[in-house]
């Protein structure tokens, strides 16, 4: 990730340590997807979350065209991860609804597929930050009329 310091920011200023976008569609959310994509790379991790129907797969899945991995993203909810693969990076979608600790987070061995790609955690908020010595906190709420609001936040130290 690029290096980041705290600063004023507009909602589109998506480097600042900080920020927030309305979403009104969901076409609008794999934009952000696709636009946070291009600031990540190997080694990063995305922590997605929100309530049920937020829009956290819609992001994961713009982030994954920016990425310009092939197939579709979908949920992982039963499978838990799925990794796709694309020309720049590969990225591995895990859904962490279903797991109930840091025993079956190790498990997943996520710590090692963070050396070689992007690593997007839908239900991961609490559990799995310590993964990586920095990360992206995205924050989806849902909105009226079927907008959302995404609140991203960059965490740890920069490289």
């Amino acid at each position: 990730m690029p290096s980041r310091t705290p600063r004023t920011h507009h909602a589109a200023d998506l480097d600042a340590v900080t920020w927030t976008v309305e979403l009104p569609t969901a076409a609008d959310t794999e934009r952000l997807g696709a636009e946070l994509a291009g600031r990540l790379g190997a080694g990063d991790l995305v922590v997605l979350s929100g309530p049920l129907g937020a829009g956290k797969t819609v992001l994961a899945r713009g982030i994954g065209a920016g990425l310009g991995v092939r197939g579709p993203i979908t949920s992982p909810t039963f499978v838990i991860a799925r990794v796709h693969h694309g020309p720049r990076v590969p990225l591995v979608h895990v859904d962490a609804y279903r797991l109930e600790g840091l025993d079956e987070v190790d498990a997943l061995d996520l710590d090692t597929d963070l050396a070689d790609a992007v690593v997007v955690v839908e239900w991961g908020e609490g559990l799995v930050e310590r993964l990586a010595d920095e990360h992206l906190l995205v924050r989806l709420q849902r909105g009226d009329g079927g907008s959302r609001v995404a609140e991203g936040s960059w965490h740890g130290a920069r490289r």
